[in-house]
């Protein structure tokens, strides 16, 4: 650590070299007491311990005097005696003043040092996850102007543009319709109670679901099934039945095939017995045993009937009531707001769907929400999927397309089928001959370019 520089004094009444006289004893006692009071140290000419000082001849700088000053805080750091003093900012040294011409004393040299400004660090505890969004904010404060206006990108400006051209710029958001408004008042339409009633319907599809059951059948293929799913929709047509019947027998046949083997032989029973049992839970008015025998052309005996009848209730353990594609069907289609041409559309689909074995892979919901959008896709509607069907169905229109094109492709080929059930009960006019319209082009395009892919 440097030393404050040290004077060596004249002896009282010497001559200092070049001056003239010597200044008078009181006056030269005067300057050794200001010296002794400025060191502020108590060390006499003599240094420490009786041994005389070197004589320091460094001139006094301004760089010098601030590593004095750095010394003097070090030191009284570890509890030292510095060896300046700082009043308000000045620093106050010892300094040797003799000057050519002049008689020798001590004076005070006050070197001003300008102070150096506290630097607060602060040591924040967060973790640096919790900075992250402190140096984000601050990024984004330095993009900003000196108005406080945000800047705009180069990025942000070509979208704008972009979506101005498109038309896509203060588009208003397609606002969801209240389908339940006007059966506020009707007590059958149940419209406290509806939307859950299918949120449970959309819950328990699943765990009644028919899985592909054709490997474990070794006389039937899917094709006996088709032609046995086309006898019976002629059959309920000629009955006269409600629609949920159809679809509940449908249900039955599959999900018996799916539990127990079945003979081909007792196919055709099979098909009977379920319809015999769906009458009975969703009809007024249900067809009788004698009816049934006499439509299959005596084929079997009531008591093979009731006996068919008794199997299939003891397989199903009495479970009947499921949803079937049905039941999401008159929900989807009130949804859309479709008129009496669009609904037979939709329900022409969906039987078409409901003979064929290859939509036995598609959940119920999912084969009535696709019946619905290629009904709109072949009557030209637009759009062809908004909010409030997605509400409803669950379903995006990219969810349904592969579905929807399976449901095309039999309206495509339904009128060169040989089981011509389902076209011809659309074909009438009474249900606006729907079956007789053309099928949805893009839908159809699309499943073209897709079977030329796989071949």
């Amino acid at each position: 650590m440097a030393t404050r520089p040290i004077v060596q004094q004249k002896p009282r009444g010497a001559a200092v070299a070049g001056l003239g006289k010597q200044k008078n004893a009181a006056a030269d006692g005067k300057n050794r007491r200001a010296l002794e009071d400025v060191s502020n140290l108590g060390v006499t000419n003599k240094g420490l311990e009786g041994k005389p000082l070197q004589q320091i001849t460094r001139p006094v700088t301004r760089g010098f005097c601030a590593q004095l000053l750095a010394n003097a805080q070090a030191a009284a750091q570890n509890d030292k005696k510095p060896t300046t003093e700082i009043v308000d900012g000045v620093v106050i040294i010892d300094a040797d003043v003799a000057k050519r011409g002049g008689a020798a004393k001590a004076a005070q040299k006050k070197v001003t040092v300008k102070p150096v400004p506290d630097t607060v660090i602060e040591i924040s505890p967060d973790t640096e996850e919790e900075s992250k969004p402190k140096k984000l904010a601050n990024r984004r404060k330095s993009r900003e102007g000196s108005s406080g206006k945000k800047v705009k990108t180069l990025t942000a400006t070509l979208t704008a543009r972009s979506k101005a051209a498109c038309g896509l710029t203060g588009k208003p958001k397609e606002p969801i319709v209240d389908i339940d408004a006007a059966d506020v008042n009707d007590q059958l339409a149940i419209v406290e109670y509806v939307e859950d009633i299918y949120q449970f319907y959309k819950l328990t599809e699943h765990e009644s679901r028919v899985q592909d059951y054709m490997v474990s059948q070794p006389d039937i293929d899917e094709r006996m099934r088709e032609i046995l799913a086309d006898w019976l929709i002629e059959v309920h047509h000629k009955f006269e039945l409600m629609p949920e019947t159809l679809f509940l027998t449908l249900y039955i046949v599959d999900r018996f095939l799916s539990l127990k083997t079945v003979p081909r032989k007792e196919l055709q029973l099979l098909g009977i017995g379920a319809m015999l049992i769906s009458s009975k839970y969703e009809e007024i008015w249900a067809p009788e045993v004698s009816d049934f025998i006499l439509i299959s052309d005596k084929a079997y005996t009531r008591e093979q009937v009731l006996g068919m009848e008794k199997a299939i209730l003891g397989r199903l353990e009495w479970s009947l009531t499921v949803p079937t594609p049905y039941v999401f069907l008159v929900r989807f289609i009130k949804a859309a707001g479709s008129d009496q041409e669009m609904e037979n559309m939709a329900f022409f689909l969906a039987e078409l769907g409901l003979m064929r074995y290859a939509t036995i892979m598609y959940c119920p919901s999912m084969v009535a929400a696709s019946a619905v959008y290629a009904a709109r896709c072949t009557m030209n509607k637009t759009p062809l999927w908004n909010e409030t069907l997605k509400l409803h169905t669950g379903y995006t229109e990219s969810q349904l397309m592969d579905c929807a094109k399976l449901l095309v492709s039999f309206h495509s080929s339904a009128a060169e089928s040989k089981l011509k059930g389902v076209y011809k009960k659309y074909s009438s006019p009474e249900r606006r001959a729907v079956a007789l319209l053309p099928p949805a082009k893009n839908l159809t395009i699309c499943t073209s370019l897709s079977k030329m892919s796989l071949l």
